[in-house]
């Protein structure tokens, strides 16, 4: 039996956790520095007839962290990103593999040859983007004998819309402001160029869903390195009208982190508005959301023929935990299963586009989903 830890209990790790401890070939335990996310963890699991282990450590203390993962074959990461980089330093230091959705700001490839040199495997932003976006976005070019074009689109959506943000964040409020404000990176005519946050608004139909609107975020990240494409970029999707009024907020100001001064005292609008907003947009509990994305990937077949290779997921609140959770604590803990076994092996530092092309792979990763009720809908068209 392999032991598995799973770092952070909250919404995405607690579903790691759960969904390894019903594999009978797994002993596992779950770390957070709070007992009470660690209480609602194992409550979740027993309500879907699942137990693990729990610990309480404070994992932003590296040697800590060292401790805690010395005795298990496996590591799996769902860390705040700001702990992200240092976390993944760790666990390699240690010869741990490692399977993560962290989404740290640094560039991971950079403890690429620590890995090499350590033997370990650590696949990062292994959640549904990035994550499955970027799997589908390798294993589609490796399709085509000339990968011309990646179009990326995501959101994460409340199931009911309620005035006047038609909105709620499935991941840190924090980060989903951050997109508003922060460039995008996309690629055209096989450069990098950055475009300013909300920029290039479009409306795009999708099916089971209707009209939404979708704008450029720096999503790309490690495709924009990694993939040699002449045109990439991803784009956020949300119900209409965001866009303006997230525009609205960061024209008047209220994103900035520049401090101002009220009455005698100073300010920084970004804080004012996010105490303000935050309560607002988070979930209440059994509070429905959805997952909504689309991936396309352009170019020419070995007949020279131009076809798109294109994945459609809609995909809602289960079994009593979010859709956003679920699309991204699965195909992790699905990865960290295949490194566990042996049946993943490539020391580095390893993005999701550089594991799509291996054979089988993506089949695999999209049936072990369809088993927990995250579907994947491929269709490939002729353009």
């Amino acid at each position: 039996m392999k032991k598995a830890v799973v770092l952070g209990a909250g919404m995405v790790g607690a579903v790691m956790a759960t969904d390894l401890a019903g594999d009978p070939d797994f002993e596992v335990t779950l770390v957070d520095l709070h007992q009470s996310a660690l209480d609602k963890a194992t409550r979740h699991a027993a309500k879907m007839g699942v137990a693990f282990k729990t610990a309480s450590a404070d994992l932003s203390d590296v040697q800590v962290l060292k401790a805690v993962i010395a005795d298990y074959d496996i590591v799996l990461g769902a860390l705040a990103s700001r702990i992200g980089f240092q976390s993944l330093r760790a666990i390699i230091e240690s010869g741990k593999n490692y399977a993560d959705i962290s989404f740290m700001p640094e560039d991971s490839w950079d403890l690429d040859a620590l890995a090499k040199e350590h033997g370990v495997t650590a696949v990062v932003d292994m959640g549904v983007a990035p994550g499955m976006s970027n799997m589908l976005a390798g294993y589609g070019a490796s399709l085509l004998k000339e990968c011309t074009n990646i179009e990326i689109y995501v959101g994460g959506l409340p199931r009911v819309r309620t005035w006047p943000f038609e909105y709620k964040a499935g991941f840190s409020p924090a980060d989903v402001l951050e997109e508003y404000t922060r460039p995008a990176r996309i690629v055209e005519h096989g450069q990098i160029v950055v475009r300013e946050a909300l920029s290039e608004p479009e409306l795009i139909d999708f099916d089971g869903l209707g009209t939404l609107e979708v704008f450029n975020t720096d999503g790309l990240r490690s495709l924009a390195y990694t993939m040699d494409v002449p045109f990439m970029k991803e784009k956020t999707m949300r119900y209409p009208g965001h866009i303006e009024l997230m525009r609205i907020f960061r024209e008047t100001g209220l994103f900035s982190q520049s401090p101002i001064e009220v009455e005698g005292g100073t300010v920084k609008p970004l804080d004012v508005i996010s105490k303000l907003m935050f309560p607002k947009w988070t979930y209440d509990e059994a509070e429905e959301d959805l997952t909504i994305m689309r991936i396309i990937v352009d170019g020419l077949d070995d007949k020279g023929a131009s076809v798109r290779h294109q994945w459609d997921l809609l995909d809602y609140y289960n079994q009593g935990a979010t859709s956003m959770s679920r699309t991204t604590a699965y195909p992790c803990a699905i990865i960290a299963r295949m490194i566990a076994k042996g049946q993943l092996k490539m020391p580095g530092v390893i993005n999701a586009e550089q594991i799509g092309p291996q054979a089988g792979l993506v089949d695999h990763v999209i049936a072990e989903l369809g088993k927990r009720e995250i579907n994947y809908r491929y269709q490939q068209l002729a353009l």
